[in-house]
C-alpha cells in the first residue's frame, strides 16, 4: 500500500492526500493506493505538483495494521507524529500552524 505525502508550502506542515483529493494533516485519513491504483496515484501526484501549494510530494510505503495506517520508514512515522522536540523560543512554547477547514493555513 502507498500514500501521497508532502508539506504545505506556507506552514511547512506534513499533509496527506485523502480519498476526496484534499490535503489533510491526519495520516489516518490518507487515501491508500494499491498497486492497481498506480495510474490514479500518478495523476494525483501530477495534479499536486502542478498546483504548487504542496511541496516535497512523495509516495510513501505504508502497511495497514489493526485498522491503522503505519508508515514503513521511521522518517515518515516521525513526520506523522510531529516534532520530536517542542517548538519553543525563550521558554515560550509554540504550536505549528494547522490547516483550516478550507484546507489552507491562515497567515
Amino acid at each position: 500500500m502507498e500514500i501521497l505525502t508532502g508539506n504545505e508550502l506556507i506552514s511547512g506542515g506534513t499533509v496527506y492526500l485523502d480519498a476526496t483529493n484534499r490535503w489533510v494533516e491526519d495520516l489516518q485519513a490518507a487515501r491508500l493506493f494499491s498497486q492497481d491504483d498506480a495510474e490514479a496515484r500518478d495523476a494525483a501526484l501530477a495534479a499536486t505538483k502542478a498546483g504548487g501549494r504542496i511541496v516535497s510530494v512523495e509516495i510513501e510505503d505504508v502497511s495497514h495494521d489493526g485498522g491503522r495506517i503505519v508508515p514503513k520508514r521511521l522518517r515518515e512515522r516521525i513526520r506523522a507524529a510531529g516534532p520530536t522536540a517542542p517548538l519553543s523560543l525563550n521558554g515560550r512554547a509554540f504550536d505549528r500552524q494547522h490547516l483550516g477547514e478550507d484546507g489552507h493555513v491562515s497567515i
